[in-house]
């Protein structure tokens, strides 16, 4: 009897760990955002959003939004985003990220943005969630010191689809840590 409640603690002190590091990702349909994913209260990462939608996203508990979407992009309507952004209280980023050929100075600039007191939780967004999911990885080993496999595994949950992005994102994330 000894050693099961001895084994139940130590179970329990275990799982409670993994709460630290691992947060549930849960997946919404929301009209006007595009392939949302959410982490806990931490961090959204999704794709194509409207101004429209600007306001759900404020009341949905974020305080800032990080535009990965380039402003030639069709759909991308950055100014009218952050005039509505600015309208309701949020924080606005534009930090253009081009996937195919990524920058790293997009990444620094974003984990800049992330890192700003008063700035979390987050709503980060581009197209599809790729790019924002890219985007969390180098967070995630950069800042946080995750586990690289523990930290892929969440941005594909997140979004991460493109294989060339996800080496990229955990090569840039070897060269510059913080």
């Amino acid at each position: 009897m000894k050693f099961r409640l001895v084994g139940a603690g130590l179970m329990a002190v275990c799982l409670g760990t993994l709460g630290l590091y691992a947060q549930q990702i849960t997946k919404q349909n929301v009209p006007g955002i595009g392939n949302l994913a959410l982490i806990e209260t931490t961090v959204a990462c999704s794709g194509a959003i409207t101004p429209e939608v600007v306001p759900k996203i404020k009341t949905m508990g974020f305080v800032s939004i990080i535009n990965l979407r380039e402003s030639s992009e069709p759909g991308a309507n950055v100014e009218a985003e952050e005039v509505a952004a600015k309208a309701v209280g949020l924080r606005y980023y534009h930090i253009p990220f081009n996937g195919q050929s990524p920058d790293p100075q997009a990444a620094a600039e974003f984990l800049d943005a992330i890192t700003a007191p008063g700035s979390e939780p987050a709503f980060i967004h581009c197209s599809g969630g790729n790019r924002a999911a890219a985007m969390w990885l180098i967070k995630k080993l950069v800042i946080d010191h995750w586990d690289e496999e523990q930290a892929e595994k969440e941005a594909k949950q997140l979004g991460l689809t493109s294989p060339k992005l996800e080496q990229w994102a955990v090569d840039y994330a070897k060269s510059h840590r913080r």
